[in-house]
């Protein structure tokens, strides 16, 4: 499978329909991210106590550049990390620690949405839904597999008669472009 980062490099007008978000608005994002993960590192790195000499252990298979967009792939796509894994050339769990890993810089460095900024102030939250009914909105939803739960609790929150199986349930709300 080819490489969804190598895909967007040779068609950049493909972008928005494979990230969800446009070419130009990749790179800025990508240059943020590298910034943060690199004074991440910075601090990981004067703060470990050395066994071994640096530069040792095993090197990354992907480019900070491939994992961002393995992120944001994720996000748009939503496909298994099994999925994942195979267009990037990566196991599931490498896939699944990537995706987890710039997900935490993405939500200390982009903002949130309005509903997360206000839910926790009542009167806030209120007025911001008034807001919202002045828009038109885009709402889908959709179902994602998941494992089955321990505890039979757990199962009857899960569990989706329509699909019938477990499932995480989501849904998006937009406004139109």
């Amino acid at each position: 499978m080819k490489n969804p980062l190598h895909y967007i490099q040779e068609y950049p007008h493909r972008t928005k329909q494979i990230l969800g978000i446009t070419n130009g608005q990749f790179q800025d994002l990508l240059n943020i991210a590298e910034k943060h993960h690199h004074r991440l590192q910075a601090e990981i790195e004067h703060n470990k106590v050395r066994v071994n000499q640096k530069g040792g252990g095993r090197k990354p298979k992907l480019e900070i550049s491939e994992e961002v967009c393995l992120c944001l792939f994720y996000l748009r796509q939503m496909p298994t990390f099994e999925i994942l894994g195979l267009h990037f050339g990566i196991s599931k769990t490498e896939a699944n620690d990537t995706f987890h890993y710039w997900l935490e810089i993405f939500r200390k460095n982009l903002p949130a949405s309005l509903l997360e900024q206000v839910e926790t102030n009542d009167g806030d939250y209120a007025l911001a839904l008034e807001l919202l009914k002045e828009f038109q909105l885009i709402v889908d939803s959709m179902e994602q597999p998941h494992c089955r739960p321990s505890s039979n609790q757990e199962q009857q929150e899960y569990f989706s008669g329509k699909k019938k199986q477990h499932t995480f349930k989501n849904q998006f709300i937009t406004l139109p472009y």
